[in-house]
């Protein structure tokens, strides 16, 4: 994900419970629950391999060829390499006709240096952007990948149980905007015949709690570059040059009005974010030129159309008020992910069924982070839940979010995972999912 999960902790202190539904088969579900902790080991050493070999977005070859090798044993059919990726689809087909379903999870690595001291830790090193730089699993994509593997696993064992088919989707560079690695699977027809499909998100909060959303609960995520030319010139002689750090400075802080000037905040929240800004070589010289990167993160589709226009009126206008220009490139990345609300309805109770004494809890507020499984609810009803994994030793109200080189997930969430995504897709399937709306 792109930004931190953090909002399990918020939510898990001031939400309400899921209504109980009418009860699922008993024996089925526990005989989900026997197998989960039949295989609780093996989750546990797949995910502590991924761990230690964390691969970058576009890269996961390694990690691609561990989960195809799995899928194959369990005598899934499997697709490799799809969308010209290192995108895996394993395909189990039930004993029975029925609807299909797909389950989702990502698997790439972050460019972060792991500062968390666990047997497992990660030691590889890469350059990314120029810059040497650890590769650590901090957004948890590695759990992720490990629980989906479990939850294949569970469910072909029940293969003759199932009334229709699930798709398992491994998918790389979820941390790569703006296309990520859902559009070229997507593309390549995965979501092709789905329909519905459930993913789960690790963030911090107690462990083992489970919380979601109707409606968006991630915001849009895009990018943005502004480029400004001014004319370079002796620092000590400003008079003969126009200065492009100057007018940067002014854009950075013009920026900052859009989200409290320009939006209706009643329509969702918006954050404008200068990442990094770039200009200039040594003190008495004025540059030629000065770019900035940042993000953009909305709910409303509204507000995401009138922060890249104000952000390009802005840019433009104050460049020229100096004498200067200014380039202004917004690009699209990752829409909100919508969770169908008819999906979240029926299937919220089967996560309370399946939860720990944590709890399961319903989210007030989506989170800023951005998620590509936006692109797989976009084919078919969705249903993003988050699993908090933080260990019990560590403070909730310090805890490092995703994407810190101190992120830490407990071993002891991944069974929670794989039972809630096991339980979720054989009732899907069951029950014949939910209706489609037009």
């Amino acid at each position: 994900m792109r930004a931190a999960l953090s909002g399990v902790v918020l939510a898990c202190a001031g939400a309400t419970s899921v209504q109980a539904q009418q009860p699922f088969d008993p024996a089925l579900q526990a005989e989900i629950d026997k197998r989960t902790n039949a295989i609780a080991d093996k989750v546990t050493a797949w995910r502590h391999d991924i761990h230690q070999h964390p691969e970058l977005g576009y890269q996961e070859k390694r990690t691609a060829a561990l989960v195809a090798a799995h899928l194959k044993a369990l005598g899934l059919e499997v697709q490799e390499n799809v969308g010209g990726i290192p995108g895996v689809v394993g395909i189990l087909k039930g004993g029975k006709p029925g609807p299909t379903v797909a389950l989702r999870a990502d698997m790439d690595a972050l460019p972060v240096t792991e500062m968390v001291d666990v047997p497992f830790k990660s030691t590889v090193r890469t350059v990314y952007n120029g810059q040497e730089t650890g590769v650590m699993h901090a957004c948890g994509h590695d759990m992720h990948t490990a629980m989906l593997m479990g939850t294949a696993e569970v469910l072909a064992g029940l293969r003759a149980k199932l009334p229709g088919t699930v798709k398992f989707l491994f998918q790389p560079a979820e941390e790569v905007p703006p296309r990520g690695g859902a559009q070229p699977m997507i593309d390549a027809g995965v979501m092709t015949g789905v329909d519905g499909v459930f993913g789960l998100h690790v963030g911090p909060g107690p462990l083992g709690a489970m919380s979601y959303r109707g409606g968006s609960i991630s915001a849009s995520a895009d990018t943005w570059k502004i480029i400004v030319r001014g004319k370079q010139g002796h620092g000590a002689f400003p008079s003969t040059a126009v200065d492009p750090i100057v007018v940067s400075a002014e854009i950075v802080s013009a920026l900052q009005t859009i989200v409290s000037r320009s939006l209706d905040l009643t329509a969702g929240p918006a954050v404008v974010t200068v990442g990094a800004i770039h200009g200039g070589l040594r003190e008495n010289i004025i540059p030629d030129s000065v770019w900035m990167i940042g993000t953009i993160r909305t709910f409303d589709p509204k507000s995401r159309e009138i922060v890249a226009e104000r952000m390009k009126t802005l840019a433009q206008n104050i460049a020229e008020a100096h004498g200067a220009k200014a380039e202004v490139d917004v690009v699209l990345g990752y829409g909100s992910t919508i969770n169908n609300t008819a999906m979240v309805s029926k299937f919220s109770p089967s996560l309370k069924r399946v939860g720990t004494a944590a709890g399961v809890f319903e989210n007030k507020a989506g989170t800023m982070a951005g998620e590509d499984f936006s692109r797989f609810a976009e084919k078919a009803p969705g249903f993003f839940f988050n699993l908090s994994v933080t260990p019990p030793s560590v403070d909730l109200f310090g805890v490092a979010s995703n994407h810190s080189p101190l992120f830490q997930g407990d071993d002891k969430a991944l069974p929670v995972g794989v039972r809630a995504m096991s339980t979720l897709a054989m009732e899907f399937l069951v029950t014949g999912g939910v209706p489609r709306v037009p």
